[in-house]
């Protein structure tokens, strides 16, 4: 890791930064926005107002997942401590650790922990939950990693035995063979006795999808269509914001949601850092995000493919979001 940047008043919190729109980052987006379908990766969706704005979405009544993977930390977070013995443990996007809180009170009452190692690519939000974190944790370690998890892992401490949460279902957010991808570079970086906290939305019906991703206070409209913003600002682009419709559906093939933008007319974009020009047709759809949904059976599977082991799976009371709770294989 990096030298850390003093942004706190706590001693206890210092930040590593990994930097925001890297060359790679650009490639990637002019691969997929200049392919057909066109896609937005979604890392383009986080500044700080995307930061925000999906903050204020994990609040909002239609999005059950929050308040079902809290009620599965609540619940369990005393037993992952005991049975974990972490003495580091790591959240992945980590935004406002916002349900993370719960698992650290756990661990700071077992015992054993020693540090907390928030990841985010939004710098303003890290360091401002670090800082409180720092406050509520004064015997804990918090050092926070400004990076993007895909590219990152290896900026993680390495020091005791680790446990890493990756919460919030946004393992779905994954097309199959980049979650395969993925799951392998964690399972690289982990020991044999490090742990992973996978929290993912379970398959239910399609209603009660549709709703938590198309909100009555077009909340997740905001934040679908601040992807088009982030590019504006950070690749000099000139895309018509107000043309595009957010057009989010269920895939029952794929298990998954798929959150779309619509352009209403046809408009010529150019984007300036990647000294490109691109012809957008009525109609043509922009893909930003999908959200997957699992089944246990199926993403036990692929974590033991990839190099996990155990079948610890922890669901909520109304059966609609699930933990695993798997540890490196030896």
């Amino acid at each position: 890791m990096d030298d850390p940047i003093d942004t706190a008043t706590n001693s206890n919190v210092g930040a590593n930064s990994a930097g925001s729109a890297s060359a790679d980052h650009l490639a990637e987006l002019a691969r997929s926005i200049g392919a057909r379908p066109r896609t937005i990766p979604p890392r383009w969706l986080y500044d700080d107002r995307g930061s925000e704005l999906f903050d204020e979405i994990t609040r909002l009544p239609e999005y059950y997942q929050t308040e079902a993977e809290r009620e599965i930390l609540t619940t369990h977070a005393t037993m992952i401590a005991e049975v974990t013995g972490a003495t580091t443990v790591i959240e992945l996007g980590s935004g406002t650790s916002d349900k993370t809180r719960t698992l650290l009170d756990a661990f700071v009452a077992h015992g054993e922990i020693e540090r907390f190692c928030p990841l985010d690519v939004s710098e303003a939000t890290l360091l401002e939950a670090a800082t409180m974190l720092g406050e509520r944790y004064p015997e804990l370690s918090v050092e926070p990693v400004v990076g993007d998890f895909t590219r990152h892992l290896h900026r993680l401490p390495g020091d005791g035995t680790r446990l890493v949460a990756f919460l919030g279902g946004t393992i779905g957010n994954f097309y199959l063979e980049e979650r395969r991808a993925f799951l392998g570079a964690l399972a690289d970086v982990l020991r044999p006795g490090d742990w992973l906290a996978l929290g993912v939305d379970l398959v239910k019906p399609v209603e009660k999808l549709i709703a938590a991703y198309d909100d009555s206070q077009g909340v997740t409209d905001a934040f679908i269509h601040n992807a088009l913003r982030v590019i504006n600002t950070e690749v000099g682009g000139n895309i018509d914001v107000g043309n595009y419709e957010y057009a989010p559906l269920w895939d029952a093939r794929e298990h998954r949601i798929d959150m779309r933008l619509r352009a209403s007319e046809a408009e010529r974009v150019y984007l300036e850092a990647l000294d490109m020009v691109i012809d957008i047709e009525a109609g043509e759809e922009l893909r930003v995000e999908i959200s997957t949904k699992f089944s246990r059976d199926d993403l036990l599977v692929e974590l033991h493919e990839a190099g996990f082991e155990g079948d610890d799976f922890l669901v909520d009371s109304n059966g609609d979001f699930g933990l695993a709770l798997v540890s490196r294989s030896s």
